[in-house]
């Protein structure tokens, strides 16, 4: 019985392979190399005996009824048209994705320190730049093709920051992933790193480091939520009973809780003092220093006021209850910068009850005519005063603009007989100065027999 249904069924066949064939045919017109791949895969199937079926009914040719026609024919049908057109487009796709377009390196440092910036801006007029490593700014120049460039240097090793204005407009290297951020967008810069032949002192130097962590609190005096950043050396998890002295350590305006760790590189530096013996261990923490939201209009002393109580009144006690400390005047310090500076020196001066080294780095002091009242617990009795300090440190760069004000501090403070170091550097208002002031009065603090 079954042969004699065969023929019928190789009849059938010989319809379905002429489809088929002309099926494939059309899709190979349509699809190119796409066809001739899938002629490709069905052969890998085939036996040497079914070449010449699979040949002739790709031709549209006719087809001799052979046994292992039907199998043939069914695997051709079963392949997809949305495969063969896939397979037709994939070479074209690939190449397309191997092809990225060009990176643009800025800036790039060179070997001997000469540092390139690029930007590509072909409808620009002209693109200055300015930055931290030199006077004014400088123009980029323009190619054929958009592509505008300056180099200059070469530079001595630093962090620096900078800027390009773009037909007026100032903003960042848009090449550069490394941006300094803080609490307003007046202070967003790039970031420039030049190496040197040897680690800076901000650099890491030692495999054992310190843990930087991000506390969130509320302050009751404020009334609203903060955040503040703590430090803690090497040690503090592996010695268990150990306790250690505190630094509260503020920022400057348009920055928050976060810049001495991320532009002032604490950590690192005072793990590098660590390890090196120069300075003892202790806790960083690093409050938000605003007292007022920044670019909020305030009363003058206002934002210092009212940054003191959340000071002493939330961070003080938050810190002492979460972390193993030594709570007492002799193991608390009180130092910033810029605006945190003009706070530590007001706060930490008018109630040395709380704490015994005060330090400001390019201090926002204000008027000397204020200074009178502003300090006027402090020089009330000089001879009480020096006997509860055991660190008053004051810095400032010459190129600073507030160095004058700075300098009429230190002269105030010798007319009332109050001890204190006053350190004049080289430098502007900038964290280059600032990194090497922590790095000078981080071993001074908690010394024995100060």
């Amino acid at each position: 019985m079954r042969a004699r249904y065969e023929p019928q069924r190789h009849r059938d066949t010989e319809k379905n392979a002429g489809r088929a064939a002309c099926e494939h045919a059309s899709i190979r017109r349509v699809a190119g190399v796409a066809g001739q791949r899938t002629a490709g895969m069905t052969r890998v199937h085939e036996s040497p005996g079914r070449s010449a079926a699979i040949r002739e009914r790709e031709s549209c040719g006719p087809v001799a009824p052979l046994r292992g026609a039907r199998r043939i024919d069914q695997l051709c049908v079963s392949v997809p048209l949305w495969l063969v057109f896939w397979l037709g487009l994939m070479p074209a796709a690939t190449s397309f994705a191997q092809q990225p377009a060009a990176r643009i390196v800025s800036p790039e440092v060179a070997a001997d320190r000469r540092v390139t910036f690029r930007l590509l801006a072909p409808q620009a007029r002209e693109i200055l730049l300015s930055g931290e490593f030199m006077p004014g700014s400088k123009p980029f120049e323009k190619d054929a093709n958009g592509l505008w460039t300056l180099t200059i240097g070469p530079l001595e090793p630093e962090i620096y920051h900078y800027n390009v204005t773009i037909d007026g407009v100032r903003t960042i290297d848009p090449n550069n992933p490394d941006v300094k951020t803080g609490s307003t967008p007046s202070t967003i810069s790039s970031i420039l790193e030049v190496r040197g032949n040897r680690p800076a002192f901000y650099d890491a130097q030692t495999a054992e480091h310190g843990e930087v962590r991000s506390l969130r609190y509320t302050s009751r005096s404020l009334g609203t939520e903060r955040r503040l950043t703590v430090y803690t050396p090497p040690e503090y998890d592996r010695e268990t009973q150990a306790r250690y002295p505190v630094l509260y350590l503020l920022h400057g305006a348009n920055a928050d809780e976060t810049a001495w760790h991320r532009l002032g590189r604490v950590n690192l530096i005072l793990d590098n003092l660590r390890a090196s013996g120069r300075a003892k261990p202790f806790i960083v923490v690093m409050p938000f220093g605003y007292g007022v939201p920044p670019n909020t209009q305030a009363q003058p002393g206002e934002n210092t006021a009212k940054f003191g109580r959340d000071l002493i009144e939330d961070v003080i006690p938050l810190i002492e209850s979460r972390f193993r400390t030594v709570a007492d005047r002799d193991h608390r310090a009180l130092v910033g910068l810029s605006m945190g500076g003009g706070e530590a020196l007001t706060i930490g001066l008018n109630h040395l009850e709380l704490f015994s080294h005060v330090g400001g780095f390019s201090a926002a002091v204000g008027s000397a005519a204020a200074f009178p009242k502003t300090y006027a617990s402090l020089v009330a009795d000089g001879k009480a005063s020096n006997q509860k300090l055991r660190l008053l440190w004051v810095g400032c760069g010459k190129e600073d603009g507030i160095f004058d004000a700075s300098k009429s501090f230190s002269e105030f403070l010798t007319q009332h007989h109050i001890r204190h170091t006053f350190h004049e550097s080289p430098g502007a208002h900038t964290w280059m100065v600032w990194r090497r002031y922590l790095n000078d009065i981080a071993p001074q603090l908690f010394q024995s027999g100060q």
